[in-house]
């Protein structure tokens, strides 16, 4: 009995010694368990042969990972819901539309676990200018989400196929579909575009073209007498929401509040109005309604501008405690993330989330002027059924408009579609935010509806005259990401060293589940391969990740 006793302990002892007792770092890791990979060169969420673990410090190009550097907790991955989806999606018939939905919720498909979608009209409406009380219901006592739900007429619209499908029964598909399976949480953050117009100074939902000087006025503020009604209206929508079965997770105040040049709805705040608003009015009524546990998240608008408003909304402490973030656009660069300014305002307020909440191919179709030509194909908007249109320096968006002011024409050259979403996710994740959602999930072949003519591109694309679905590259990209990025995974530290690659050549983010499963992303720019090497701890293993392309490698710890 002894000597099987001491026999046990030596086999302990050397376990220990050879394969270690930390959470990655220096266990015996083998081999990776999945790399997949989409690319340029056509692959989609392809599996790639595992490659074996060896001990030592790796020289050249490398990634190293720290996962017992644990950072923040992920929320998810996802896209939009909007009307201009749901009515793309009444063009299919119910088992055609039920496979496109499955493609974006389901464990077989992209998964998304995190959706946006408008409280009221925004511009991807199919008429737009509506909100959810008329004009003389001051008290909001006839407050109704009827337009959320009242499907579109074949009489009024050639090749509707469903007449009661809507933005309303979208999203409960959606979650119909997500509770049939284990992983079944799907998040909604939900936003205004502007009031009613009838509670604000202009008294319309939007002026078009800017005045001099107030460019960012265009789309008027709340009157004093209904500022407290404003907050009112948001609440009632989350109890209209869940009396038909949906539960918003999280709220803003408004989309997009320095403005967006009186193009369509909207409405404008400033930090210090906002910081009013959600300290006297929306956070106490929130927590007075049984909304407490409703995430609000301030500003919704461009990364650039996030460090100003958290130095007056999270500086503030009394509204500080009703607040759980801030959400953020990508439209002031096509090629910045602005990483910088989420680890300012990270150092300063830890405890505040950073949420991505719209981002898309802006503008779909648009010349660039000033010189600059567009690929040849590209005048004919061949972004339908086209992958080498989301591979290649295609995409022009606003910036060219020269009637915008205080816009940086150097932050917005011709980009690669691609390039610029999974660039944006990796660099933010990998620089404290949260979760990450697009705009538009699905629109027509023209990037539309839209009901003021803001033609855009989404990750899935459908004729709807011929019920023809295109998945884009960008749907691959998401649901690459979403499918290994799970909510509750938590972000772990990575450090770059390049050795003979430029700074935008290859870009990488990791995260940990609570199966102890690392995943790694990394953006290859470039048009060769990049051979680089995967340091964890005193092991690393060497990899190639293909021209133009995006690799997922995960490791079982």
């Amino acid at each position: 009995m002894r000597k099987h006793i001491i026999k046990a302990l030596v086999l302990i002892i050397l376990s220990i010694v050879v394969f270690g007792c930390g959470a990655g770092n220096s266990n015996k890791l083998g081999s990776t368990s999945e790399i997949l990979l989409t690319s340029a060169a056509g692959d989609k969420l392809a599996e790639q042969a595992n490659v074996a673990f060896k001990k030592g410090n790796a020289e050249g190009n490398v990634i190293s990972v720290f996962p017992d550097q644990k950072k923040q907790t992920i929320a998810g991955i996802g896209s939009s819901i909007t009307e201009s989806s749901a009515f793309v999606l009444a063009h299919l018939d119910k088992e055609k539309r039920h496979e496109v939905m499955k493609k974006i919720f389901s464990e077989e498909g992209a998964n998304f676990s995190l959706t946006r979608t408008h409280i009221g009209a925004c511009d991807f409406c199919v008429k737009g200018k509506y909100s959810y009380v008329a004009e003389a219901d001051t008290e909001l006592k006839d407050f109704t989400i009827a337009e959320d739900l009242k499907g579109f007429k074949q009489s009024e619209y050639s090749g509707i196929k469903d007449e009661s499908y809507d933005l309303l029964p979208m999203i409960k598909e959606a979650l119909a579909i997500k509770q049939t399976q284990q992983d079944s949480e799907l998040r909604i953050i939900s936003s205004a575009w502007t009031a009613p117009y009838w509670m604000k100074d202009i008294g319309k939902w939007y002026i078009p073209g800017a005045p001099e000087n107030n460019w960012q006025g265009t789309g008027g503020k709340l009157k004093d007498e209904y500022v407290a009604t404003y907050a009112d209206y948001l609440v009632k929508y989350l109890k209209a929401y869940k009396a038909e079965g949906v539960d918003i997770w999280g709220i803003t105040p408004v989309n997009e509040p320095h403005g967006n040049n009186g193009q369509w709805e909207s409405m404008n705040f400033s930090p210090e109005t906002q910081n009013e608003f959600i300290k006297k009015y929306l956070g106490p009524k929130l927590k007075a309604e049984g909304y407490e546990n409703t995430k609000l998240f301030i500003f919704d608008q461009n990364r650039d501008g996030l460090e100003d408003w958290a130095n007056v909304i999270f500086a503030d402490q009394e509204t500080a405690q009703y607040v759980d973030g801030a959400a953020v656009h990508w439209y002031e660069s096509t090629n910045k993330v602005y990483e910088d300014v989420f680890e300012r305002v990270h150092a300063k307020y830890p405890d505040q989330s950073i949420i991505h909440t719209e981002g898309c191919i802006d503008d779909l179709g648009k010349d660039a002027p000033g010189g600059v030509t567009d690929p040849e194909g590209y005048k004919e908007s061949n972004w339908f059924e086209n992958d080498e249109f989301w591979w290649s320096k295609s995409a022009t968006d606003w910036a060219y408009s020269v009637t915008w002011q205080g816009v940086k024409v150097e932050d917005h050259p011709m980009y690669i579609p691609v390039h610029r979403y999974a660039r944006n996710i990796i660099v933010s994740i990998d620089h404290w935010l949260e979760g990450w959602i697009d705009w538009n999930m699905v629109l027509d072949q023209d990037g539309g509806p839209n009901h003021v003519g803001n033609f855009c591109g989404a990750p899935i694309m459908i004729d709807t005259a011929s019920q023809d679905v295109y998945y884009t590259p960008i749907y691959y990209v998401l649901a690459q990401f979403s499918k290994t990025i799970r909510p509750g995974d938590i972000a772990v530290e990575t450090h770059q060293q390049l050795i003979d690659l430029g700074n935008d050549d290859l870009h990488a983010c990791a995260t940990l589940n609570s199966a102890n499963i690392l995943s790694i992303q990394v953006l290859n720019t470039t048009e060769e391969p990049i051979l680089y090497k995967l340091q964890i701890g005193d092991q690393f293993a060497e990899l190639e990740i293909a021209a133009n392309a995006v690799q997922t490698v995960r490791i079982s710890l």
